[in-house]
């Protein structure tokens, strides 16, 4: 997942920033409204974390020109205003929900979660494809309820896919989200991780779980599947 942070507080941007990184995530950031602004609407991020209090542009004007362009990637943001006025603002601003500083990284990262399983249509906190299940708070994956190994960039790959399962992804847009800003991206590799899981997710070659749509990208092809409500 493709994380953008807007904040001008150089010490929490950079707290913010690490602590996506290390639950896997690829952070971009922006220290202004302006070049924030620009980042939302030009690069293909999975969710935005958006300051209100934000130098050049504030943080509403920011959201409310990133849903003025139609973007519909969630929005959290961070305000250290408490007052009930200053959230309503973000929010009729087009944002999906806030947090008030100071954020404890607990809850940023359940609301983060919860916000993108939301976009991809997801209620549940596990992801659930036919026999393949995913916990994006463990980074555990299974199969038929027993673990599977991933590499990092496998698991950024799988859990792509499964928050769009049964949608065509292209090698492009992999690329772009599981790889960050700097660095180098080779559409040759992501054939590479593919290959990978459906060695893992598939070793008896018969449950061909993600589908080659020539010229086009990948497909999950199973169906999603509910949890029993006494594991939700």
């Amino acid at each position: 997942m493709r994380v953008l942070v807007v904040e001008d507080d150089p010490q929490l941007r950079g707290q913010l920033t690490g602590l996506l990184q290390d639950q896997g995530m690829v952070v971009d950031a922006a220290e202004d409204g302006r070049e924030g602004f620009y980042q939302a609407t030009e690069y293909p991020i999975d969710l935005a974390i958006i300051d209100l209090g934000l130098p050049v542009l504030d943080g509403v004007e920011v959201v409310r020109g990133v849903r003025a362009r139609g973007k519909r990637v969630p929005i959290l943001v961070l305000t250290a205003r408490g007052r009930w006025q200053d959230k309503v603002a973000g929010l009729e601003a087009g944002a999906d929900d806030y947090l008030v500083k100071p954020v404890h990284p607990e809850e940023l990262l359940a609301r983060v979660r919860a916000l993108l399983r939301r976009a991809g249509g997801w209620s549940q906190p596990r992801m659930v494809c036919g026999p393949i299940s995913l916990d994006p708070a463990t980074q555990q994956v299974s199969l038929a309820d027993t673990p599977v190994e991933l590499t990092a960039y496998e698991y950024r790959v799988l859990e792509y896919l499964m928050l769009r399962a049964g949608e065509v992804v292209s090698k492009a847009a992999l690329a772009e989200h599981i790889y960050a800003e700097e660095e180098e991206r080779d559409s040759n590799v992501i054939e590479v991780f593919i290959r990978r899981l459906r060695r893992k997710l598939d070793p008896d070659d018969r449950l061909r779980p993600i589908e080659t749509l020539r010229g086009r990208g990948y497909r999950l092809t199973l169906d999603r599947r509910p949890l029993p409500a006494d594991s939700r």
